[in-house]
């Protein structure tokens, strides 16, 4: 997993498979960045390289956004594999989780509204795509 900031937003890239053996390490980063709080804006996942994701690792990226959440950050999902994505339209999380095409276009929207992510309404899903 490699993990980046960029700006005010920080940037994990998941790599091979996020399931049961392996969602550890996504929980680990997680819970780093919302302790150190290092970039205080959004909290990007580049799922470009991730091969496989089964439903504990649906539960770990649940649990993590609702953490960001809980800090008023924003966690958004990229380049989303179309198993992955079909995935989530199955389970509905499609409606809560903020997916983009990539990561530029999930950083670029606190570029274009840069008070998005301090003032998006966490009881509100994906209010950051309705912009």
């Amino acid at each position: 997993m490699g993990v980046r900031q960029d700006g005010q937003s920080m940037v994990l890239a998941l790599r091979g498979e996020l399931d049961y053996d392996s969602l550890e390490q996504l929980q680990e980063a997680g819970e780093r960045e919302l302790v150190t709080g290092r970039a205080g804006g959004p909290l990007v996942i580049d799922c470009a390289e991730l091969a496989f994701c089964d439903s504990s690792g649906i539960g770990a990226l649940l649990g993590l956004h609702q953490q960001m959440s809980a800090q008023s950050r924003a966690l958004r999902l990229a380049s989303v594999p179309a198993s992955v994505a079909r995935l989530l339209e199955l389970t509905g999380l499609d409606q809560v989780l903020s997916v983009h095409p990539d990561v530029a276009d999930a950083l670029a929207r606190d570029r274009q509204h840069p008070d998005a992510a301090r003032t998006a309404d966490p009881a509100q899903p994906n209010q950051e795509r309705r912009a």
